[in-house]
């Protein structure tokens, strides 16, 4: 029953949200100063701000709004990292309650069934099931204003085809994008 109560709540939230003037639109991944204006934009992984080149493909900021929306729609994850750090910024202004965000990351056919799971758990447990081994990662729910991390291994994402979502009732269907091991 209370998950029915939260999908109508978020339901609601989402359209009055939709009443309102959009702000515009967050800007695509900035590139970086130092690139050449001839090079593509740079992905996501690599228009984090880093401290050196080493680290670039290794760390990633995702944002997520009040319109229900991430910033990007693919990660991509260097082989040569030891460790991945994915932060995730909120930056609309609606609290965790009414419009929280996670990232969640699992296998792209286990997404619906992580979904349903977490949404046991509630806001309490960031609507992710306690001990769930098909999750590799995930961060904390946030609302506006907010921001958390979370640093894991890449070489949990061999032999796999990977997404990256928020697990918040409602929020699956429009806040999705691909996880990718490169190099």
């Amino acid at each position: 029953m209370k998950y029915y109560l939260s999908l109508i709540a978020a339901a609601a939230l989402s359209l009055s949200a939709c009443s309102q003037e959009a702000p515009a639109p967050a800007p695509a991944s900035a590139p970086v100063a130092s690139a050449p204006a001839t090079t593509a934009a740079p992905t996501a992984s690599e228009a984090a701000p880093t401290a050196g080149a080493q680290t670039a493909a290794c760390e990633v900021v995702v944002e997520g709004n009040d319109q229900m929306k991430f910033n990007t729609a693919n990660i991509d994850i260097s082989k040569q990292c030891k460790e991945f750090t994915l932060t995730l910024k909120h930056v609309g202004t609606m609290p965790k309650a009414a419009m929280g965000h996670n990232v969640v990351i699992a296998k792209t056919a286990d997404i619906a069934a992580v979904v349903a799971d977490g949404a046991g758990a509630g806001a309490d447990g960031d609507f992710v099931k306690a001990g769930d081994t098909r999750i590799v990662a995930h961060t904390k729910l946030i609302g506006g204003g907010e921001e958390t991390k979370v640093t894991f291994d890449p070489a949990k994402l061999a032999g796999g085809d990977y997404s990256f979502f928020c697990s918040f009732p409602g929020h699956e269907g429009l806040m999705h994008g691909t996880v990718k091991l490169v190099d």
